[in-house]
């Protein structure tokens, strides 16, 4: 039997995953939990169906077969953001949200695939992350902290290391903290029309330092120049 043969019979697998690496095949048997073929029509079911359950789910773009596994503690209330276009705008940085725009619900497919724990989301995303190839994926270490990689100028350090050390902050500290939280909207971005100070700037700046801009980055009018999504 020739190799070909053998990477052919190897590469149907149990809900159609497989995984080749160099000349092995791996197969990989995932059974999701549930599937839903149409975003667009099945949205009424995708939210129903996931009320009050934690787990990790798929999208996966009908057209390039491209993925993204993501998790969540209440996936209902996840959900029901992806099918808020405004949402999707706000969060173009993420390929999967500029896919979805692109594209349109109708051209992906949604799979649960595993119900778990809250506090075991974010594992359970890493192992899954770990087995497919999950393009829309930026971060492919969900374990890994928010901050990690970055680097801060000193003065931020020293905030952040006098705040670890538990000492209490001035008057002129919890003032700036105060009239910081009103200019900030619910989803915790500065309200439209807020202009950052030259310091706000450079603290934005020093987090941003050593961190690569994602390919494609920006407003959605450049999904398609910069990035086949």
């Amino acid at each position: 039997m020739s190799s070909s043969d053998l990477v052919s019979m190897f590469s149907t697998t149990i809900a159609g995953y497989h995984f080749l690496l160099g000349d092995t095949v791996f197969l990989c048997a995932i059974i999701p939990i549930k599937s839903y073929s149409n975003a667009e029509a099945d949205k009424v079911h995708i939210l129903s169906d996931n009320q009050n359950k934690s787990g990790i789910y798929m999208w996966k773009n009908l057209i390039n077969k491209k993925k993204y596994v993501g998790s969540s503690e209440n996936l209902r209330v996840r959900f029901m953001r992806y099918f808020n276009k405004n949402y999707l705008l706000r969060n173009t940085s993420m390929y999967i949200c500029r896919s979805l725009l692109k594209h349109g619900y109708e051209n992906f497919s949604l799979t649960i695939l595993e119900y778990c724990e809250p506090e075991k989301c974010i594992e359970r995303e890493k192992y899954y992350i770990d087995l497919s190839e999950s393009e829309y994926n930026i971060v492919k270490d969900p374990t890994l902290p928010p901050m990690s990689g970055r680097t801060h100028s000193d003065i931020t350090k020293t905030i952040i290391s006098d705040a670890h050390k538990g000492k209490t902050l001035s008057d002129e500290t919890k003032t700036k903290i105060s009239d910081t939280a009103k200019k900030i909207d619910h989803s915790g971005r500065f309200k439209k029309g807020h202009q950052l100070s030259d310091e706000t700037k450079k603290i934005i700046s020093d987090a941003k330092k050593g961190q690569p801009k994602p390919e494609g980055a920006g407003s959605p009018s450049q999904i398609s120049s910069n990035r086949s999504y």
